[in-house]
């Protein structure tokens, strides 16, 4: 996805979260089930300003976080969002950016993340507020299925292994098919950790989670089960499914 429609998408989702937030910050957030919406935007925010640092000073600051007890959650969203965004604004999206994926160490990196993580918990403040998502372009969401299974799983779990040791099995299993529209990726779990490989959305596989694009983000991000078609041996997809929750918790 090219770097002027991530940061489109996440202009009108920062605007949309915080539309829905000012409704009730004390509201609980059933897909962050210790949050309020008011503990998700102080996230939110410090979230950008962390990213805002790793720009300006190359570096992961340290020490992290600050102590930002004092300012209100909306406030403090605000203020990051600005300085976020000024910084995407002032650099190039191949400049040099500390990251915590080692093979893109880019402005770039964190455009594409930031884009991904404020679609995210909009969708869980919409949960909160309203019941239900409201829409994700299908470009989004399928640059984000791929962001979740190459970055946050395959690399995570053999950068981390130990952050997933419970949930990694004795030995390699077969390969689950995820596929949605035009796209497959097939997931096998060895003890080292998480393999990736690119297919086809027919490939064979003893087990698939198959659907459109934007359920399919929201079932490997654990916001919902619905619409999305879960085939075959289903040990391999409780796998899956745990492997993923340790990596996106």
């Amino acid at each position: 996805m090219e770097t002027p429609q991530l940061l489109e998408c996440l202009a009108a989702d920062s605007t949309r979260l915080r539309q829905l937030a000012t409704r009730d910050r004390s509201a609980p957030v059933p897909s962050c089930p210790q949050w309020t919406i008011d503990d998700l935007v102080r996230h939110v925010g410090e979230v950008y300003l962390h990213k805002t640092e790793c720009m300006r000073q190359q570096r992961f600051p340290q020490p992290w976080p600050p102590d930002l007890s004092g300012e209100d959650s909306l406030d403090l969203f605000d203020r990051s969002y600005a300085a976020l965004t000024k910084e995407f604004a002032e650099r190039h999206p191949g400049a040099l950016a500390a990251t915590w994926y080692e093979p893109e160490q880019t402005v770039g990196f964190w455009i594409r993340r930031m884009a991904q993580e404020t679609v995210m918990h909009r969708v869980d403040v919409e949960l909160a507020v309203d019941g239900s998502p409201s829409e994700i372009p299908e470009e989004l969401a399928v640059d984000g299925i791929d962001e979740v299974l190459e970055r946050f799983l395959a690399y995570g779990s053999h950068r981390w292994t130990e952050d997933f040791a419970p949930s990694l099995p004795a030995r390699d299993q077969p390969p689950v098919l995820v596929a949605t529209d035009g796209y497959g990726w097939l997931v096998r779990a060895t003890p080292d950790g998480a393999a990736i490989d690119i297919a086809t959305p027919r490939a064979d596989a003893k087990a698939s989670v198959c659907g459109d694009p934007v359920p399919l983000l929201l079932w490997l991000w654990r916001r919902g089960d619905g619409d999305v078609e879960t085939d075959g041996d289903q040990g391999l997809i409780d796998g899956l499914r745990a492997l993923l929750r340790d990596a996106t918790q």
